[in-house]
């Protein structure tokens, strides 16, 4: 569990909450189904009109890393490709068959099978390459629902309160109606504001944060790679590897 994101979802709704109360408001005023839909439905509407479906798939079901932070294998893959190094080394590239068995990386195993089958250096990592640009490229289109999910909501917000507000000139021969009419039509903007800022921008921030950490980890075994498939002694590949880690 990804305690920052816990401890931040925590302190925004309690933040909202508490400056309700405090400035002698009502929790229910603040739950209004009818703005919610408007904000959160048309939201949604507007981010699929943008966007291909399966890249908003991807990018919902990349959510779940806010709660649970994807394992960081970066430590793990460092003492790998140093014994990759010295197996290579000491009994030729097709000992490391072994590993590809073993590894739940497609990354990993794609490197392992390139030096395997002897594939030139230079164009192993031309292909390495190309596979870590096209990871990226996946992932940020995924990202970008949510950073037009907060670009969408907040205008939407004010749509959903003008939308209130026609109601409420609807019902100008009853003045007991507009000050909680009108109340409520404001709530639309809180629910477009409040969801941008604190929501869907946070989490299109963060996701970018992870993809970048990912994109860097597998850039540090591309060049493992090469190191190996080139003949690198294991001297070599951990000096490699300390630059990346610097």
């Amino acid at each position: 569990m990804d305690r920052a994101s816990l401890i931040g979802i925590i302190l925004v709704v309690a933040g909202i909450l508490s400056g309700q109360v405090l400035e002698g408001g009502h929790l229910s005023s603040l739950l209004q189904p009818a703005a919610f839909v408007i904000v959160v439905v048309s939201t949604i509407g507007a981010v699929l009109l943008q966007s291909r479906l399966p890249t908003f798939i991807r990018g919902i079901k990349l959510l779940k890393w806010i709660a649970v932070m994807p394992e960081d294998k970066s430590k793990k893959n460092v003492t790998d490709a140093l014994v990759w190094s010295v197996v290579a080394r000491r009994e030729g590239f097709l000992s490391l068959e072994r590993y590809i068995s073993s590894s739940k990386d497609p990354f990993i195993e794609k490197g392992l099978k390139l030096v395997i089958d002897g594939v030139d250096p230079e164009r192993l990592k031309e292909i390495l390459d190309v596979d870590i640009a096209f990871y990226e490229m996946e992932q940020r289109q995924a990202i970008k629902i949510w950073d037009a999910a907060g670009g969408y909501s907040p205008t939407i917000g004010i749509l959903g309160a003008v939308l209130g507000l026609i109601h409420v000139m609807e019902n100008l021969s009853d003045p007991s109606k507009l000050g909680s009419g009108i109340a409520v039509a404001f709530v639309a903007t809180i629910y477009g504001v409040g969801l941008a800022n604190l929501f869907f921008l946070p989490v299109a921030n963060k996701l970018k944060e992870m993809v970048g950490r990912e994109v860097v980890r597998r850039e540090m075994l591309a060049d493992i790679f090469f190191s190996i498939a080139q003949g690198d002694s294991p001297r070599i590949v951990e000096e490699r590897l300390s630059n990346h880690r610097t």
